[in-house]
């Protein structure tokens, strides 16, 4: 048997306005996630923690720490967006229309919004997405603008030039 090559990601290249890609990774929340997260970042809110706080609040049970949502669902976009990426240069318009609660499970897509080479690279291109994360339900729960420099074609480091 041969070796078969595996994914290597996309490049500047491969990236169209207006495509869409649904990531391939569902994100089942534990009480675990929400609580580490949220301790790792100091977040003293508790109704992130504290079961018996957030029963008293109007959605009966803690919510998941939105940060951690942010960073799961920029997560779950990597493998068809960014493996290649040089760089993160910023997230914008994040909103949270719905609660993401412990036992949710999370899914994420994202649009291809611009692209454009990169005024200060050759070897490099900068791409805006929009990234909306969606609950078992299919609702809503993050949605956020990302604005990322990704390799292009022939130039990705220690990939044979991709």
């Amino acid at each position: 048997m041969g070796i078969k090559p595996g994914w290597t990601g996309r490049v500047f290249e491969d990236f169209e306005v207006g495509d869409i890609y649904e990531h391939p990774l569902g994100r089942t929340i534990t009480e675990a996630d929400n609580v580490w997260f949220t301790c790792l970042t100091m977040n003293a809110n508790p109704i992130h923690f504290d079961r018996e706080y957030a029963r008293r609040t109007e959605f009966k049970r803690p919510l998941v720490n939105s940060c951690f949502t942010l960073a799961l669902v920029t997560g779950q976009s990597v493998t068809d967006l960014t493996v290649n990426a040089v760089a993160n240069l910023g997230w914008d318009e994040v909103r949270l229309p719905h609660p993401l609660f412990e036992g949710d499970t999370v899914y994420a897509k994202s649009e291809v919004l611009e692209k454009r080479e990169s005024r200060s690279r050759p070897d490099a291109g900068i791409v805006k997405v929009k990234t909306t994360g969606l609950n078992q339900h299919g609702t809503a729960v993050i949605e956020f603008t990302r604005t990322f420099m990704i390799w292009k074609r022939g130039h990705v480091p220690g990939r044979g030039g991709h």
